[in-house]
């Protein structure tokens, strides 16, 4: 498929035409704007779904070995730090989902200029970041581990081991994720998939190596998840180079266009907010699961893998929606917004019910593969059966929620996420803990995913999201500089 597209030369006053800008990629950019809304979503979130199972693969055998080799304070505090790691890697993350976000809003409206200049705008500020939340997340790791109390057992200085080695190769987490953002916002779904084939296999191979074989410990593992992801990255570097010429990433050679951050940063700095708090909760709730014992943490975090799995068809869809919304928003296709919601809708809560009614009455058989221990397995067990009837909920709340970020707007998510964390998930769960016990506490995720659904429903019903185009904006910016 050919473009003929106008750019406009600002050194040169003058505009001047290049032609025939190829899409060779095997017929791998969904074009959203045209088609079946549910055919589209379903065929994009195929490969997003086998893409994020091979990535929880590679993070359950880390927790496999981990539990089975190494030991069960092992796996506590292999979980215990990815908390902390997303946190301080958030805002990063939350720039790189409004790149995507941007990216797919130019590709509806066909600006092949400002989609070039978007990704070499971000992958400059990837480089340059990197460095300074490298040396954040080592110094950091061990007072943030204590915060979260974390038994000083064994358990806290495997957990900093563990940071200080994924902080120090950061970059390539970084960088494959940024990778797979550019490319599913031109609607490219599949081509990620090789890029995680070729980071699982790497680190299920370096896992059993480091830790059977050499005896690295906690330590292998994250030097086999590092290596990994860095292979990964360079690899999905050379491929879009090679498949959208267009773009030519060239990491080290800075490239910046002010507005196209500032935009980047209006959409990424509440994202980056949203995750950061996300994982500021998450730490909270571990520090009231970490004081039940490594037992309880480590059945805890073996059931977060299984959730994991079984929220990655939701993630899938979520992740369509946002590019169908934001193609179709360049596009200025309004009607086709509301109709692929509704598909999302239905896609999302008919899987989330089938998932939850298959793995419900597995949840002991599924624990089984992390550890031999009762009572880890009843940690697991109980997690799992407060979370997975409810999962419908967390399927309608996430769908509305990436609709208005594919739309471009950006705070209400944040305000949801904020209110379903902050003012209900964590303090009921306090309370559960301190009226029924610990095994009840992840009821509270429910009242959560419930709160949520009502704030983003309601900005949604309102259609203020309508006038948020990001070619608008930023050709309205780009006259005035």
């Amino acid at each position: 498929m050919c473009y003929n597209i106008l750019i406009y030369n600002e050194s040169e006053g003058k505009n001047i035409m290049k032609s025939h800008i190829k899409k060779s990629l095997s017929g791998g950019v969904t074009d959203m704007t045209a088609g079946n809304p549910y055919k589209l979503i379903f065929i994009f979130s195929i490969p997003l779904l086998i893409g994020n199972v091979f990535q929880q693969l590679y993070n359950m055998v880390d927790s496999i070995v981990v539990g089975n080799v190494i030991g069960e304070k092992a796996l506590a505090a292999v979980g215990t730090g990815f908390p902390v790691i997303f946190m301080l890697s958030s805002l990063f993350m939350g720039i790189g989902i409004g790149a995507t976000i941007m990216i797919s809003q130019f590709y509806g409206a066909k600006d092949f200029e400002k989609l070039k200049n978007t990704v070499s705008t971000i992958y400059t500020a990837l480089i340059v970041g990197a460095i300074p939340l490298t040396l954040l997340g080592i110094v950091l790791s061990d007072p943030l581990l204590r915060l979260m109390q974390v038994p000083d057992d064994g358990t806290l200085e495997m957990a900093r081991l563990y940071m200080i080695v994924i902080f120090i190769g950061i970059v390539g987490n970084l960088g494959f994720n940024i990778n797979s953002g550019i490319l599913q916002g031109l609607g490219d779904s599949r081509t990620s998939l090789f890029f995680l084939l070729i980071a699982t296999v790497i680190n299920i191979v370096l896992d059993v190596l480091f830790t059977v074989f050499l005896g690295f410990g906690v330590m292998g593992v994250a030097l086999a998840t590092i290596i990994a992801q860095i292979c990964s990255w360079i690899f999905g570097i050379r491929f879009i180079n090679r498949h959208y010429t267009f773009l030519h990433i060239q990491p080290f050679r800075f490239h910046f266009h002010k507005h196209l951050f500032i935009q980047a940063m209006k959409l990424g700095i509440p994202s980056g907010i949203q995750q950061a708090l996300f994982s500021v909760g998450i730490m909270v709730m571990q520090s009231l699961v970490n004081g039940y014992g490594s037992s309880f943490m480590a059945g805890f975090n073996g059931a977060n893998k299984i959730d994991t799995f079984a929220f990655m068809p939701i993630q899938s869809f979520t992740t369509a929606i946002t590019t169908y919304v934001g193609q179709n928003m360049g596009a200025s296709r309004i009607d086709r917004v509301k109709k692929g919601t509704r598909a999302g809708l239905v896609l999302s809560v008919g899987c989330s019910l089938l998932i939850g009614g298959i793995l419900y009455p597995l949840s002991g058989f599924l624990m089984r593969m992390f550890s031999q221990n009762p009572d880890v397995i009843a940690a697991g067990v109980s997690y799992l059966h407060c979370v997975l009837p409810f999962y419908s909920l967390l399927a309608v709340s996430f769908i509305y929620s990436s609709a208005l970020r594919g739309a471009g707007q950006m705070i209400v998510p944040m305000i949801s996420s904020f209110v379903s964390l902050w003012l209900a998930r964590v303090p009921v769960a306090y309370l559960i803990a301190g009226m029924w016990g610990k095994d009840y506490i992840f009821l509270s995720y429910a009242v959560g995913w419930m709160l949520g659904i009502v704030i983003s429903y309601i900005y949604y019903r309102t259609g203020r999201w309508k006038n948020n185009s990001l070619v608008a904006q930023a050709n309205q910016a780009e006259g005035q500089t």
